[in-house]
């Protein structure tokens, strides 16, 4: 049965975006589903931030196909596990969560690894935190992936 992953947010063109190409390229697609989402609805159908797409191609992925879309309280029950990349992301999501059985399958993104922070820094308004945020996102994918 495929297990599937939803990583979200504020806006769907910075981190998330991300999140959704480095698990990709660590799952089998036949096995997991991987998409992201934005809380805000600032950038529906937009092509992810440019800066996330460099920083992904500089690592050997594409994320340019991907396309801004909001969460939907309908997420909860097409998804298996939902990632947030902060607690203000996180709390957005949580408030939209009808049973608890929705609210359990949100987590933040970097409880999945022991790292010194449990948040992902939204690098928008600082150009060089794109590859901080790759590496944290990464880490946490690939112990994602090991575990599915």
């Amino acid at each position: 049965m495929e297990t599937k992953v939803l990583m979200v947010c504020l806006g769907n063109i910075c981190r998330s975006p991300l999140a959704e190409g480095i698990l990709q390229s660590k799952v089998d697609p036949e096995k997991v589903f991987v998409d992201s989402a934005g809380t805000g609805g600032y950038h529906i159908g937009n092509a992810p931030d440019p800066r996330s797409i460099a920083v992904a191609r500089k690592y050997g992925l594409n994320i340019e196909n991907q396309r801004c879309r909001q969460f939907q309280k309908s997420d909860f029950k097409k998804f298996d596990v939902i990632y947030a990349m902060d607690r203000s992301n996180l709390n957005n999501i949580l408030n939209l969560a009808d049973t608890q059985e929705d609210a359990e399958k949100v987590k933040l993104l970097l409880t999945e690894v022991e790292l010194p922070v449990i948040e992902v820094p939204d690098p928008y308004w600082d150009d060089n935190g794109f590859d901080k945020v790759f590496h944290l996102i990464d880490k946490a994918c690939t112990s994602i992936a090991k575990k599915l």
